[in-house]
């Protein structure tokens, strides 16, 4: 069954990469969190209630409201970079198990606790967690990998706890996944192309493809 394992919001520390600014990538377990739909734009905060986001211009908003990776995933990782990766080790809101994110399908919806959640967009790898890992060529292996977790627009606001099943409400018939949008996010050109004839991404993103494609 697929589950959350842990909720997590962050513990605001100095920017990892030397910007001036704190960054709020170091996320820390809490016995729940509550989601919301934050404003449209990156600088309009997380979707999760006490969260800290440093980088505004790159993240928060209602597209990019909360961050979910999983559980096996950090352990795979864990054994490759030899050290253990905490519930919340890649700046995720939601570690969960049982679910592979790459294969979930733009716009689907779960159900997770109270709240209701859609499969948004991928998450870009950046200078901050390349440097809050402090490992070499972070963002190519990160990208090699294929799996980006899944960032969730928040439908149905409500309260999510360790625990709580993660129940799929909805599945899309295009069939184009987070996986595949990570590939195309990240220099997959007929990927890339595929997903802008689909016209399923936010309007901010879709225009962005129509600016190379159109």
């Amino acid at each position: 069954m697929a589950e959350v394992v842990s909720t997590n919001v962050a513990a605001p520390r100095p920017e990892p990469g030397g910007q001036q600014r704190q960054s709020g990538i170091h996320k820390v377990p809490a016995a729940s969190i509550r989601v919301a739909t934050p404003g449209p734009n990156y600088g309009d905060g997380s979707g999760v209630e006490g969260d800290f986001i440093g980088d505004t211009k790159h993240h928060g908003g209602q597209q990019k409201a909360v961050y979910a990776y999983s559980r096996e995933l950090l352990d795979e990782w864990g054994r490759e970079l030899g050290r253990e990766l905490p519930n919340g080790a890649f700046g995720e809101n939601l570690t969960t198990s049982g679910i592979v994110w790459a294969d979930a399908v733009l716009n689907q919806r779960f159900r997770v606790g109270e709240a209701e959640l859609e499969v948004s967009v991928p998450r870009t790898p950046c200078r901050t967690f390349a440097a809050w890992l402090g490992e070499r060529g972070w963002v190519r292996r990160f990208t090699e990998s294929g799996d980006c977790g899944s960032y969730f627009r928040v439908i149905t606001p409500g309260t999510i706890r360790p625990g709580d099943a993660i129940e799929v409400l909805d599945t899309p018939a295009h069939g184009f996944t987070m996986g595949h949008a990570f590939a195309a996010w990240m220099g997959d050109r007929d990927l890339a192309r595929e997903l802008w004839e689909l016209r399923i991404l936010p309007p901010l993103y879709q225009e962005r493809w129509d600016k190379q494609f159109g």
